[in-house]
Formats: structure tokens, sequence, C-alpha cells
């Protein structure tokens, strides 16, 4: 059985460390974890791993977040991996700091990286977790907020919930969707 894993992310030292790469910092600490190398691939950096019997592709798409579509694509059809079997992982600032949300299907949210993908791939029907980043900015200034550098204290909060997302991860390509959320959501 083949897995799709995107963290979704903004390529370029400019964004490395800021809210909207959470995706990128997911896939990162899932490949450490797993002892695996990403290379650079067509429309992506990619590393292949195992888990219980399972081809898990791991890509960090570098399309840029408004273009994820385009690597999330390329990827489903080059490995014919059924949609049900992919999992977006996305910051969102509906969601408070640190705050885990695994979803079966869903809208965009106004997330750009899951327009992207919804467009592309023409449907709302796949899997995505996602991250709670907080919405502590003025009027205004939303992508400021976004594209910002993680604070001391929100990186405390935040390191050991990135722990959760890669047992999230191996629970997804190991049990399902419906028994991952069951375990994990709201915890």
């Amino acid at each position: 059985m083949k897995y799709l894993i995107v963290g979704l992310g903004n390529i370029g030292d400019e964004y490395s460390d800021t809210r909207h790469n959470i995706g990128f910092v997911a896939a990162d600490a899932l490949a450490k974890h797993a002892d695996a190398k990403f290379k650079t691939d067509r429309y992506a950096a990619i590393t292949e791993l195992k888990y219980k019997g399972r081809n898990i592709f791991l890509i960090k798409p570098s399309t840029f977040m408004n273009l994820s579509g385009k690597a999330v694509n390329y990827w489903l059809q080059k490995e014919s991996i059924p949609i049900e079997n992919m999992l977006v992982i996305v910051d969102d600032i509906a969601l408070p700091l640190g705050a885990l949300r695994l979803k079966a299907k869903g809208h965009d949210g106004g997330h750009n990286g899951l327009i992207s993908i919804i467009e592309t791939i023409n449907t709302i029907e796949f899997p995505r977790l996602r991250i709670g980043i907080g919405d502590d900015f003025a009027k205004g200034h939303q992508v400021n907020y976004v594209l910002g550098r993680w604070t001391k204290k929100e990186e405390e909060v935040l390191i050991p919930r990135i722990n959760m997302v890669v047992d999230i991860i191996k629970s997804f390509v190991s049990i399902g969707i419906e028994r991952t959320m069951n375990e994990f959501n709201n915890k």
C-alpha cells in the first residue's frame, strides 16, 4: 500500500521557521524519525520510507504554497496513490496554537495551499491534518503573522505537538483515518 504525505510550506530561507511552514516542519520531523533524507525531484523535495509494510512518499512541494496542487497531483499520478491515501499537513489560524485536527475531507478554509490542491485535483475529499498556529495578530496583519517567525514561547508549545503529528501520520498509514481521528482529535 502506498501513501502520500504532503507537508505544506514555502521554499527558501526567508520562509524557514515561519508559521506558514509548519507542514514542512512536520515532514522534516517524520523524515528525521525514520532516518530518511530528502532529495530534490519534480515539484518537490521527496523521501520514501516504510512503516509497517506501507510505502510512504513524503513530500515538501517546491512550487510555493499557492501552487501546491501541481506537486500533489504530479506525485499522486506518478506513484498511482489513491486520494484517500494522501494526508496534507497544513497550518490553520482558526485553531488555537498547537491544536491538532484531523479531518477526512473539507473545504479550504481560505488556505491558499488547500485552495490550489482542491482546484487541481477537483475534490475536497482528501484527508488533512490542520495544525493550529493561533490568530494573535491585529486586523489587516494576517499575512505578516502567518509569514512571521515563531516566538520562543510558541516553539515551546509546538515542539511537543510535532512529535504527536508524527504519531498521527504513522497511525493514519497503519489503521486509517477514522480510527486515527477517534484516537487523536481533541488531545
